[in-house]
């Protein structure tokens, strides 16, 4: 957990004020973040808990340039409508630079598809 800590530090300070380059998470810094922040409550990677599955956001909004900007503002801010009518906290303690480098890894995920069903 100290590691998974560690990295998402240095992630986070790599980032730094700037906003124009965000450092990537790794996934056990990503994981590590979603639990701190309270995202994984209503979230998971690959499948709908409260919220949609991340990699179903990813695959919803990959090859648009504005997303990470769009989802970084509606992470921050909360909202509902386009998941489904249960409104999405606002999670305003949260430093945008740590909101913009969930948001850019989330937008990395890849969703997988579902096995084969066996014969």
């Amino acid at each position: 957990m100290k590691s998974a800590f560690l990295t998402l530090t240095l992630a986070v300070l790599a980032v730094g004020g700037t906003g124009a380059a965000h450092a990537a998470l790794d996934n056990a810094a990503a994981e590590a973040m979603m639990k701190k922040d309270g995202c994984a409550a209503c979230h998971a990677i690959d499948k709908r808990i409260v919220g949609p599955a991340l990699a179903d956001v990813a695959a919803k909004y990959r090859g648009d340039k504005d997303a990470v900007a769009r989802l970084s503002k509606k992470v921050k801010e909360g909202g509902s409508g386009v998941w489904g009518p249960i409104m999405m906290p606002p999670n305003t303690p949260v430093a945008d630079d740590d909101i913009r480098a969930l948001v850019t890894w989330i937008l990395g995920l890849k969703k997988t598809p579902a096995p084969a069903p066996s014969k």
